[in-house]
């Protein structure tokens, strides 16, 4: 006879579980709406800097996929199920201005850096927080919050005078 041993799905505290998921879940969901309104902004920007813009809104999509991704599975390894669908994203994260249709790349930059600031807010949340409750998801937002920080001053050195 064969000794089986069952182990269990995750070895964090459901108490520390449900606070971090808490603030994640914010995180989670608004990066996954700046994701779709940056491609938004990607689609439609444009004038004289429109390669450099195109690019590099493909460049802060990408990040905000990853880094979405990263507190979600994050919610998921302390054992609770995250609800990232569109409806839920729609219904839960803070309102975008970037534009339906074509938007020279100057207002573009300012609507997602919008998009970014308000992100940003959430993840300030989690990080002050999560001090208290799990200090493995607080170091993984810190470093969302340097990633986003760092795109938001690659958009907006465009705008430098």
């Amino acid at each position: 006879m064969s000794k089986n041993q069952t182990i269990p799905a995750t070895a964090a505290d459901p108490t520390v579980a449900a606070g971090a998921a808490q603030f994640l879940t914010p995180v989670t969901l608004g990066l996954q709406a700046l994701a779709v309104n940056g491609k938004q902004a990607h689609w439609n920007v444009r004038g004289s800097n429109f390669i450099a813009i195109h690019e590099l809104l493909d460049t802060v999509v990408d990040h905000a996929r990853e880094y979405a991704d990263l507190a979600a599975e994050r919610i998921v390894a302390l054992g609770l199920p995250v609800d990232a669908r569109l409806s839920t994203v729609a219904a839960k994260s803070k309102p975008s201005t970037v534009p339906a249709g074509f938007t020279p790349w100057e207002e573009i930059i300012r609507h997602v850096v919008a998009d970014i600031d308000a992100v940003i807010v959430d993840v300030q949340a989690a990080i002050d927080g999560l001090d208290e409750i799990d200090l493995t998801s607080q170091d993984l937002v810190i470093g969302v919050r340097a990633g986003l920080e760092k795109d938001r001053w690659f958009l907006s050195a465009h705008l430098a005078e």
